[in-house]
């Protein structure tokens, strides 16, 4: 059983940045992977950036490479998503979620690989 909280989210200007937190508590957030997914205006949920649980494997979806960041302090039972050059498209409701795989090494990419979800918390880029 786990419990996450997103929080950091807000409304930012076109090139802006934001860093979203997702606090965990419940079983060992450090034994699993990290993922962050958004929910776009008339869209699915879709998986942004995920790593692994030894910290070590990240991955992002092509939308965000080379402008956000994940990373995770495990003794705080933290996860970070930073959010750098923020762009109108990246508007959109933004979910944490852990993954109960094994392997510290994989990143989860699916949302059916996902076994606990935060309520989300919304990000609005203006032009």
């Amino acid at each position: 059983q786990v419990e996450l909280v997103e929080s950091g989210g807000g409304l930012v200007q076109a090139g802006d940045s934001l860093r979203l937190s997702c606090s965990a508590s419940g079983r060992t957030f450090s034994s699993f992977a990290m993922g962050w997914f958004r929910r776009a205006p008339g869209q699915e949920r879709e998986f942004v950036s995920g790593i692994s649980g030894s910290g070590s494997a990240v991955y992002f979806v092509d939308a965000v490479k080379g402008r956000f960041t994940i990373s995770r302090d495990d003794a705080k039972n933290m996860g970070y998503l930073q959010m750098n050059s923020l762009k109108v498209e990246d508007t959109a409701i933004y979910l944490c979620a852990v993954s109960f795989q094994p392997d510290p090494w994989v990143v989860p990419t699916n949302l059916g690989s996902y076994d606990y979800w935060g309520q989300g918390t919304q990000v609005t880029v203006s032009s």
